[in-house]
Parts: C-alpha cells; structure tokens; sequence
C-alpha cells in the first residue's frame, strides 16, 4: 500500500464526496433502509446521518480500506444505534446466509475490482425479502460520452481507487439476478463521463442467474 493509497486518497475521496449535491442522492437512498443494514464500501461514514435510527437495528460497515476507516471513526462511536466494522472487500462478506434485511451501495460499485463476485454475495445474505438500495455512477446511454468513459477508465482507475467510469448498473444487477424495483437515472452535472447516475431499488430473484 502506498502513501498515496493509504493517507492521500481517503481525505480526497471524504472531500468529494460531501459535497452539498450530492445529499439528496443520499436521503432518497438510505429512506427505505431498514432492519439488520449492510453497507457496502462505507467509507469515511457519509451516509450515517441520513439512516433513520428507529427503522435501523444494526449496521455492518463493509469498507476494506484502514484511511477511509480513520476519518469515520467519530462518526461510528456517534452512532445511534450498533456499528460493526467488516474490514474487507465485497467479494467475500463474512456474514450468514439470509441474515441482512436491507445492503446499501452509494457511488462504491465502480470500484469493486470482482464486481459480479461481490453482487452474488449481496444476493447469497440478503433475505429472500429484503432490499438492495443503491446510488451509483456508471455508463451513459449516449454513444459518444459513453466512447470518452471508455477511454477514461483505464487512466482514472489508477489515480481514483479502481473507480470505473464505465460500468452499466442496470446491466449488472440483472446480470447477477436481482429484480430492478425502481430505476432513476440521469446526469447530475455538466461532466457527463463522470456524472451519469442510477439510483433504485432491487430485490433478489426468484430463481438464481444462469
């Protein structure tokens, strides 16, 4: 791990992504999140604030990186209601089959390295009646922004924690065998490479992906 990596990169990534925009992405987000909560990449604890303390149980924070644990810290001892740090990628959640009410994305798909391995392993702990709610950025429709994402990708990866400009949430989440509740998509804001938005709510499948 270099020191970019591991003191650099974390107060970048806290500093982007608390911008003022990007609140109501969060609050439609983590509205409907309920019960035992599994969230993916936490980060430095952005989303805390916006999970309603009566609907919320428990909360497993899945974030693999120490720095980003670092600067949330203060908000996990702040917390009202039980925090556990799972200190590991997505691609093996160390928690039981079935046992998650509610798993929780906001813009962290983009950098899973084993994004579809991670996706089976949303699927494999959550309940058959529970919710995947996510917020994510990924491909455009449009050809030509979709052209420059493509080209982006490699170069922005190395400087942006693996973050992929150029993945198709929707795409994925069908691919993995989730059933797409609601789906929000849209540009939010002028840099359409690295703004194109899909916000919904998923649900596992009844049958298992082929």
């Amino acid at each position: 791990m270099n020191l970019y990596n591991r003191y650099l990169l974390p107060r970048l990534t806290h500093l982007a992504m608390r911008q003022h925009v990007l609140r109501r992405y969060r609050q439609q987000t983590l509205a409907g999140a309920h019960g035992v909560v599994l969230e993916l990449g936490f980060g430095s604890g952005l989303n805390l604030s916006f999970y309603d303390p009566e609907r919320v149980s428990q909360l497993y924070a899945l974030e693999p990186e120490q720095g980003m644990l670092e600067l949330a810290r203060t908000r996990i001892e702040q917390a009202p209601f039980p925090v556990e740090i799972l200190q590991i990628g997505a691609e093996q959640i160390p928690l039981p089959e079935a046992s998650v009410d509610t798993v929780v994305s906001t813009w962290t798909l983009c950098t899973i390295p084993g994004v579809e391995q991670a996706l089976a392993e949303v699927r494999r702990v959550l309940k058959p009646q529970g919710v995947f709610l996510f917020t994510e950025h990924g491909l455009s429709p449009e050809a030509r922004v979709a052209r420059w994402q493509r080209r982006l990708t490699p170069y922005w990866r190395r400087c942006a924690g693996g973050c992929h400009l150029d993945r198709n949430t929707e795409a994925l989440l069908k691919a993995a065998g989730f059933t797409l509740d609601k789906l929000d998509t849209g540009y939010l804001g002028p840099l359409k490479a690295m703004a194109y938005m899909y916000t919904g709510r998923a649900r596992p499948g009844s049958s298992l992906p082929s």
